[in-house]
């Protein structure tokens, strides 16, 4: 047996998430950017039609087909946007220290107060909230509030028109993440077999329980921290996620902007502690938007997100809508494999490193980590079927590639996004020594492991026994 050359074979072990738009929706542009690096796809529902969407699937699912690999898609869900009501004649100025008036009024607004139609905002507040509207550009005292009106004060002032966004820091409001236009993209994303949903605007624990309700398994559920109010319930979140979002958009506008480091190093570290995958988005690379090369501040931004351990960083605008997407993947991919070749990188995982929970399962990735490292093996292999074994093996983000190998083609398609995964559909095994032959050719052909090197190889037996983990094994690869 001979290796092919395989042009999408990842010399990097973090993944690289990348949002479709109208700059990126033709096949050609799909296939080279996948080219390029991509290694999850996203669909912001936000924007676009459901006829568009369809569109972007079934150009990813047919190159999927022809190159023979797993593919990850993700739907991002857009959530409840709270928004002002409109202007009478156009954009007003505020002024610090001004009164200014929300209710629920119908009539288009003027300097002196506008529409806010959202009942549930004036439920939750109370004199001494701060409202930031415009992402913050406007900033505003709640002195007097009911039912239907807040009386505020201007704290900082700048220009408003109609319909911006309206933020409350540090209150956690009466709303469900998932409104009536996100259950209807929901259903239409899992009817068209989406791998990731994205929960948008997440407050508390319940929030992922009715969003995992209404997905039922169909795909695998990550919740973006976007609010104060998550910090808070942050335990409660990782636990019924399948996986997390550091989105800093919407978190940088509600927090102090120095507290979003720190707060992006415990979200990290946090999901990796409990082996769920994590991602760091928003304006990642934003002057790529409408330049071909970014600035040096963003290539730290991305750096210090692979430094802390993400199992993966996105774009957004920047290969949605922008001028310039494939050379923002491209630089986004340089720079995740230029950090992960820096000797201090592999100091600070080895530093950060989660002890293992008191398991048989926890005790042998573990173990596979170690001796993979002892041996100088090319790869660890990890056979599943849920996922589980391949999870714990990225939770300890080893120096070498993780070759998973799943009947489930579902489970393939999830584990992209996971750290360090190279993911390979393929038959069930029905012994050991199928298992090895397997594991051994197949990291031969996909060009993970030379003649005469070893693999570190862990699965479950009974095999097909979802999360059993219970066996490790050390194999020579044969030319």
């Amino acid at each position: 047996m001979k290796p092919s050359y395989n042009p999408f074979r990842r010399f990097r072990l973090t993944k690289v998430v990348a949002t479709l738009g109208p700059a990126s929706s033709s096949p050609e542009m799909i296939h080279s950017l996948f080219e390029a690096g991509v290694d999850v796809f996203r669909l912001n529902f936000s924007h676009g039609s459901h006829e568009d969407h369809a569109w972007r699937i079934a150009a990813i699912r047919a190159l999927e087909d022809e190159t023979g690999r797993p593919i990850a898609i993700m739907a991002d869900l857009q959530g409840p946007k709270l928004r002002l009501a409109t202007f009478a004649n156009g954009p007003v100025t505020l002024a610090a220290g001004q009164s200014f008036r929300l209710d629920l009024s119908t009539e288009p607004g003027d300097a002196t107060r506008v529409g806010l139609p959202h009942p549930e905002i004036f439920a939750a507040l109370e004199a001494g909230t701060d409202l930031l509207l415009d992402d913050g550009k406007v900033r505003l005292r709640v002195e007097r509030c009911g039912a239907d009106f807040a009386e505020t004060t201007v704290i900082a002032g700048d220009k408003l028109s109609n319909r911006k966004g309206v933020n409350v820091p540090g209150v956690v409001l009466p709303l469900s993440p998932l409104t009536a236009k996100d259950q209807a993209d929901l259903a239409f994303a899992l009817n068209h077999g989406v791998d990731w949903v994205a929960l948008s605007f997440v407050q508390r624990p319940e929030d992922v329980a009715e969003a995992r309700r209404l997905i039922a398994g169909r795909a695998a559920l990550l919740s973006k921290l976007e609010k104060p109010s998550a910090i808070q319930y942050l335990e409660g979140i990782i636990e019924l996620s399948d996986g997390l979002m550091v989105a800093r958009g919407d978190l940088g506008v509600e927090v102090p902007a120095e507290d979003v480091p720190s707060m992006q190093k415990r979200i990290i570290r946090e999901a990796r502690k409990a082996g769920k995958p994590v991602i760091v988005a928003t304006q990642m690379l934003e002057s790529m938007i409408s330049s071909p090369t970014p600035t040096r501040a963003e290539a730290s931004d991305v750096a210090t997100a692979v430094y802390d351990g993400a199992d993966a960083v996105m774009l957004s605008a920047e290969t949605a809508s922008g001028s310039y997407p494939l050379e923002a993947v491209s630089m986004m991919s340089r720079i995740v494999s230029r950090v992960e070749k820096d000797p201090m990188y592999r100091t600070i995982m080895d530093a950060r490193h989660p002890d293992p929970r008191q398991t048989a399962a926890d005790a042998i990735t573990a173990a596979a980590h170690q001796v993979a490292h002892t041996i100088g093996a090319a790869a660890i292999v990890t056979y599943t079927t849920s996922g589980s074994t391949t999870l714990r093996a990225a939770r300890e983000r080893p120096e070498v590639p993780i070759l998973c190998l799943t009947s489930k083609m579902e489970t393939a398609r999830r584990l992209v996004l996971a750290y360090a995964t190279h993911t390979v559909h393929t038959t069930d095994v029905a012994n050991v020594a199928e298992m090895v032959q397997k594991a051994c050719r197949t990291a031969y052909l996909d060009g993970f492991a030379e003649p005469g090197q070893r693999l570190v190889i862990t699965a479950g037996v009974p095999f097909g026994t979802p999360g059993s983990t219970n066996m490790l094994r050390i194999a020579w690869v044969d030319g």
